[in-house]
């Protein structure tokens, strides 16, 4: 058999973006009862589907999850089967089948008309059994599958898809929701560390981070560095402000220069005034002055301007700020 793939492919895409195009000439009031029904919810949003649209069905669980809806995804055969417990009156149950009269629908939704939840349905048939026990039903009707044999899902699951994502977007903007919100959700991200990690989640501080008076010698300095296995000592004054740092360039820049710099006193050789910035700092703030005036360490003071840390541009790298 010879098949131009290049050409099927445009034809499969094109199939599944008129699915698309379809579902946005049908929306309407439904959709908007949908919006609010899920937006006014008390529970959770329990998303359930079999099979494909199982799938389809925890993907939109996992979106609504991530963007400030709390929702959890119901397997449908394994809600006949114990976890049905997991349904409560105030929940919204959104469930996705196309043909929309599998068995475990025709099982399921007496029980969950008894449990009271509210339910909105996305199918594809309108007159299905899911179809009359829903309060709200979408429409995710396709003229065809993009499959030659009209068996596989495909342009049905594109169409489910589609109008999940419909539904969260309209969701979170009603919401509210913001850039800040979805870092909560997303700590591990590179947008939740830039948006919720401090300098003092990060910093070094204790044995790990050596503070000096100014009036200690060079030599005790080295030995504090060396001991707390660190690239720079913080220097202070009698009240205990900051007033300079001891870096690794400031020890070669002094080298060749004194030799008795080991009895020299720190202030004498020190970076006087170094950039600081203040705890309560997003750590992505300390990461763009560090790479912007190319410097490895940094204080971090308190509102006396005393130090209580040390961030360092390694520690930052490790916690994935880049």
């Amino acid at each position: 058999m010879k098949l131009d793939i290049v050409k099927r492919a445009r034809e499969v895409l094109d199939i599944e973006a008129e699915a698309i195009k379809a579902l946005k000439s049908g929306l309407g009031i439904s959709f908007k009862e949908a919006v609010y029904l899920i937006l006014k919810t008390k529970g959770r949003v329990v998303v359930s589907g079999m099979g494909k649209t199982g799938i389809i069905a925890q993907k939109f669980s996992a979106t609504l999850s991530s963007t400030g809806t709390p929702s959890l995804f119901l397997h449908l055969s394994e809600a006949s089967h114990g976890d049905l417990g997991r349904v409560t009156s105030d929940d919204t149950v959104i469930i996705i089948s196309n043909s929309g009269s599998t068995e475990e629908i025709k099982q399921l939704m007496p029980f969950l008309k008894k449990i009271g939840s509210k339910i909105i349905a996305l199918t594809g048939k309108r007159e299905s059994i899911l179809a009359k026990y829903s309060d709200v039903v979408l429409d995710i009707c396709v003229k065809k599958e993009a499959c030659p044999l009209g068996l596989a899902p495909t342009a049905s699951t594109t169409a489910a898809l589609a109008m999940t994502d419909a539904l969260a977007v309209c969701l979170l903007e009603l919401k509210g929701f913001k850039e800040k919100d979805f870092a909560l959700y997303h700590p591990g991200g590179a947008l939740g560390k830039q948006l919720l990690l401090k300098v003092e989640d990060i910093m070094r501080r204790g044995k790990s981070n050596p503070v000096v008076n100014e009036e200690e010698t060079v030599s005790n300095v080295l030995l504090e560095i060396t001991q707390a296995r660190a690239g720079a000592a913080t220097v202070i004054d009698k009240k205990g402000k900051l007033t300079g740092i001891f870096t690794d360039g400031d020890l070669r820049r002094h080298l060749g220069k004194n030799k008795d710099l080991p009895k020299l006193k720190i202030k004498e050789v020190m970076t006087r005034n170094p950039l600081a910035i203040s705890e309560g700092k997003l750590a992505a703030e300390a990461m763009h002055i560090l790479q912007e005036k190319k410097i490895d360490e940094m204080p971090v003071v308190n509102k006396n301007h005393q130090p209580v840390g040390l961030v360092d541009v390694q520690d930052l790298l490790r916690a994935g700020l880049v």
